[in-house]
């Protein structure tokens, strides 16, 4: 199969590179980055192709060009990713990790779906429901807290989705989809915010007595089946100060 990298445009590949090593850290803030005649040279493209990478780089936050000395790396936290956007990435790499992110904190249990639940689900409300939660990390902090609802059903056909560990052999939706011979045929996503309640602010490990006063981004996904059957519903919670972005081309 052919690795999705690599069908992008030279400039894109180049600043996905250098967006991996900031957010790993190995780029930390303060850091110059190679100049466009350095990353012409070593990546062999053109001068124009490097300062488009490095334009790339600048859209996005990561790096500020300095006049007379170059292209220093920002501290800044990292976006939050949606449920599509980590359906996606766990499509390509087998992980929904984004760059330099972690995840612990794996709990899983069966519990009563709640009303809000149940009706993306479309199950009864109070029914039998996996509830799946992790927190995914960067070195900035926690990014989000994440929960997956999976109808009981398909914990019958992958044990492993109601115990509390981390998956092995693929995402929940990879694992569900070879259990059932029936791919996820479409999502739909939601993006809001909100004000943290003080269960909210305990699954992001704050001070559930006084939660910050900023508004939450809050992102859901469902995923559907070939049949038309919601496989899952997944909420995410973002963190402190954290933001949502995507990007796409632009066709003319």
């Amino acid at each position: 199969m052919v690795d999705a990298r690599e069908v992008r445009a030279p400039y894109a590949r180049i600043a996905a590179h250098y967006a991996e090593l900031i957010a790993s850290g190995e780029l930390p803030p303060g850091s110059l980055l190679p100049s466009i005649k350095n990353l012409s040279e070593e990546w062999s493209v053109s001068t124009a192709t490097a300062e488009k990478a490095l334009r790339k780089l600048r859209n996005e936050g990561l790096v500020r060009g300095i006049h007379g000395i170059g292209t220093e790396v920002l501290d800044r936290s990292a976006p939050m990713s949606s449920g599509s956007q980590r359906q996606d990435r766990g499509h390509r790499t087998g992980s929904s990790w984004g760059s330099g992110e972690r995840s612990d904190s794996h709990q899983a249990a069966v519990v009563p779906a709640p009303t809000d639940v149940a009706q993306a689900l479309d199950i009864e409300p109070g029914s039998e429901v996996i509830r799946r939660r992790r927190v995914y990390r960067d070195r900035h902090g926690i990014v989000a807290h994440s929960t997956s609802w999976i109808p009981i059903q398909y914990g019958k056909l992958i044990p492993q989705l109601a115990k509390s560990e981390r998956l092995t052999g693929g995402t929940s939706l990879q694992l569900i989809a070879t259990a059932t011979s029936r791919p996820i045929s479409h999502r739909i996503d939601t993006a809001s915010a909100r004000l943290l309640t003080a269960e909210d602010a305990q699954l992001l490990e704050l001070d559930p007595s006084n939660p910050p006063v900023e508004p939450s981004v809050v992102m859901t996904a469902k995923f559907v089946d070939s049949e038309g059957s919601v496989v899952e519903y997944g909420v995410d919670l973002g963190g402190p100060g954290r933001t949502w972005r995507t990007e796409s081309e632009v066709s003319e």
